[in-house]
């Protein structure tokens, strides 16, 4: 899906990592979540609260997820899942664009 209809935009930006990664929180009628977001060329540490579904738009990035001992490269158009309760690590290589789906 390229875009959503009859949501809620959140104006007030999320930033992390000092403005190198922002996101804006996107809220739908039936209560679900998505942040749509950018990263800039970094590396980086988040936990999670709720399972994630991260889809990337455009760029390209490694991820460690938990449980796992190696890095995964991801590139635009592909999708990585984190459990909740986690903590996660990417690497970013290049302008990452990128879809967050949260799930209860």
């Amino acid at each position: 899906m390229s875009e959503f209809a009859n949501v809620t935009v959140v104006k007030k930006a999320n930033i992390y990592f000092d403005g190198r990664v922002t996101s804006r929180t996107v809220l739908f009628s039936d209560g679900s979540k998505k942040t749509l977001g950018v990263m800039l060329p970094g590396e980086y540490e988040f936990n999670t609260a709720d399972k994630e579904i991260m889809e990337i738009l455009s760029g390209d990035l490694d991820v460690l997820l938990p449980g796992e001992s190696g890095w995964r490269t991801i590139k635009g158009n592909e999708i990585f899942e984190v459990p909740a309760n986690a903590k996660f690590s990417l690497k970013v290589r290049v302008i990452t664009d990128y879809c967050c789906s949260f799930v209860r």
